[in-house]
């Protein structure tokens, strides 16, 4: 091991090994967001991305709610063809409530959703939704966007499971050493969030979102950073009192043309 890796990995090994560590608390005034999945009925996605660009985004703003971005799946086992996958933010749960309930009574989204569905209803089960906030080591979202002109990127959202008290250890993994390793390797962080009810994971999962410049260069980030030394010890290091994580998944996308994040 480098010299100058040793003081860190072993206080990395410090946090990691102790189940007890507290996730940070969540500020009273930190956002909420809604992470939000569509599926739509066979043939119909293109009319359910439609009502959102032509009218649902406007509304969303109307009544309080932030789009943060807009993503339809690439492959075919997770979706592609049929799924809506979106991110919101609000200024708390109670905003998120109320930011609902006005959406659903204007008149100007019932006669957006009366015209889109004359030809048949347009999903093909209800909505799921899982309201997260933001870790502490997170970035800005405005750290994430394109530059102007840019082709559209591809995105990478990715869900851990921690392992049974693990939690906290994965979260100083990815603060201390995990994200700076994706910035080297090409890769750019988006969000990284603790969903915040029980059904939905909270105190279990961590959900974050990565962008890469396309699929090719997706695959040749991810090669570079497990091949670093670096990468390689601080996972030794950390999972020392045991494995940190029961699952992982991930889940490419592409953003929609009305999306902000592109």
């Amino acid at each position: 091991m480098l010299p100058s890796l040793r003081p860190l990995l072993l206080a990395l090994l410090a946090i990691g090994t102790s189940a007890a560590t507290p996730t940070p608390a969540r500020a009273a005034d930190a956002p909420v967001f809604e992470l939000r999945t569509y599926t739509a009925e066979p043939g119909k996605l293109d009319a359910l991305l439609a009502r959102f660009r032509d009218h649902t985004c406007k509304l969303f703003e109307k009544h309080g709610m932030v789009n943060v971005g807009y993503w339809v799946p690439l492959d075919a086992k997770d979706g592609a063809g049929e799924k809506l996958i979106y991110l919101l933010q609000h200024k708390s749960r109670e905003a998120a409530q109320a930011s609902w309930k006005a959406f659903g009574a204007d008149p100007g989204w019932q006669a957006a959703r009366k015209a889109s569905e004359a030809a048949g209803k347009i999903l093909a089960r209800s909505p799921e939704a899982v309201f997260l906030s933001a870790t502490d080591y997170s970035p800005a979202l405005s750290a994430g966007k394109a530059a102007r002109g840019a082709p559209p990127r591809v995105f990478e959202l990715r869900t851990y499971t921690a392992a049974e008290g693990k939690l906290a250890a994965l979260d100083a993994r990815f603060r201390d050493y995990t994200l700076a390793l994706f910035t080297k390797h090409g890769m750019t962080n988006i969000i990284y969030l603790h969903p915040l009810d029980a059904d939905k994971g909270a105190g279990r999962t961590l959900i974050y979102l990565l962008a890469h410049a396309d699929r090719e260069a997706a695959k040749a980030s991810w090669a570079a950073f497990r091949a670093n030394p670096a990468w390689a010890t601080a996972r030794a290091d950390s999972e020392k009192g045991g494995k940190l994580t029961d699952k992982t998944g991930a889940v490419f996308l592409a953003p929609t043309d009305f999306s902000t994040l592109k």
